[in-house]
């Protein structure tokens, strides 16, 4: 534990918080920086995400929950179309209503104290205070199921398949979404857990009619990570991340800076640079979701002298759309100017430094 002086303590005071009609949002978190709290986390994390844009990076995004229901669609493709992260690792269900909202089926709001019963025999589905039709959900289903039926039947990783349909989709949407925009960008999009998805059940349906005999590789998903890491590094660049929610998504983006040993014993990564999290789980119950980065030092997944990582304990609905705003207004010249990766999206990844 860091040991402290007396005098080193009293160094920065607090700062209160003074209304300014007019404050951008880039004003509203330097000034929340200087308070305390989960204020002064998400001030924090404007400030780290920053020092991504300006490194040589390549920033992971790790996505999990209801974000696309609640209203998060066109940030994802702003974030993308403008650089500010270059690789995703998602849920299967995160780009399943990404695609299905895109393709014109919106999610709309609704009241509390719904009766779940009375919308399922209407065919409805909830996701807290949003609904949306199960139909559309049917027909997006059947968009999927039907292009995996014409692909090719060999093994695919995720990042092949997903990059596949995003390109095919971009015929049919009504206007971009996650899928598309990455598809476009050539920003790589993995699902470790495509299987817990309606994308999986579309794959399943196609394959139990013997339509499609396709596989999805999740190993060769695994080394496709870890060749990130690896062309990343090996062009004098370092890996970040910016984590919304938990689970899945970012352990797998976590693990791909501790797969450097597989090609020897001595062979390691530099590991994460920079990681953000805006998460509302919590350290104390020992799951993954709410672990401290910290506590992921131990596994060898962030750099231990240099690392600069923060958690903000928000609701992401909330904080990311501040965050990001903030961002994009500090940085506009940076994201002109940034070298990022360029990925090589065919049957196998590369990447080279803009």
């Amino acid at each position: 534990m860091p040991h402290h002086t007396r005098e080193a303590l009293f160094q920065q005071p607090i700062q209160p918080f003074e209304i300014v009609p007019g404050d951008s949002a880039s004003d509203l978190l330097r000034k929340m920086g200087n308070t305390a709290f989960q204020a002064r986390n998400l001030g924090r994390a404007a400030d780290i995400w920053e020092l991504m844009l300006q490194d040589r990076t390549t920033i992971i995004l790790s996505l999990s929950g209801a974000l696309i229901p609640a209203g998060m669609r066109k940030l994802m493709v702003y974030l993308i179309e403008h650089r500010y992260i270059d690789c995703i690792v998602s849920t299967g269900a995160q780009i399943f209503h990404d695609l299905n909202e895109a393709l014109g089926h919106p999610h709309y709001q609704s009241e509390h104290g719904l009766d779940d019963g009375a919308l399922r025999q209407m065919r409805v589905v909830r996701f807290f205070d949003t609904v949306a039709d199960d139909q559309h959900q049917d027909a997006t289903e059947r968009y999927i199921k039907a292009f995996a039926e014409s692909l090719e039947n060999r093994a695919y990783t995720t990042r092949e398949f997903l990059y596949l349909l995003g390109v095919d989709a971009q015929q049919h949407v009504k206007d971009d979404g996650l899928l598309t925009a990455a598809a476009k960008a050539a920003v790589p999009v993995f699902c470790p857990a495509l299987g817990d998805s309606i994308l999986g059940t579309a794959l399943a349906w196609a394959r139990f009619q013997e339509k499609s005999q396709l596989q999805i590789d999740i190993v060769a998903d695994v080394l496709e990570t870890r060749e990130v890491v690896v062309q990343t590094e090996a062009q004098d660049a370092r890996t970040a991340l910016l984590v919304l929610g938990g689970g899945v998504s970012r352990n797998y983006a976590q693990q791909t800076a501790t797969l450097g040993y597989m090609v020897g014993d001595d062979q390691w990564f530099k590991t994460h640079l920079y990681a953000i999290q805006i998460t509302t789980d919590q350290p104390h119950w020992g799951g993954l979701s709410g672990a401290t980065f910290d506590e992921s030092k131990s596994w060898g997944k962030f750099d231990l002298e240099r690392s600069q990582t923060v958690h903000v304990y928000c609701d992401a609905t909330i904080a990311l759309p501040l965050l990001a705003s903030a961002v994009a207004q500090r940085q506009q010249k940076t994201i002109s100017q940034r070298r990022h990766p360029v990925f090589q999206m065919g049957q196998a990844l590369s990447l080279t430094f803009s």
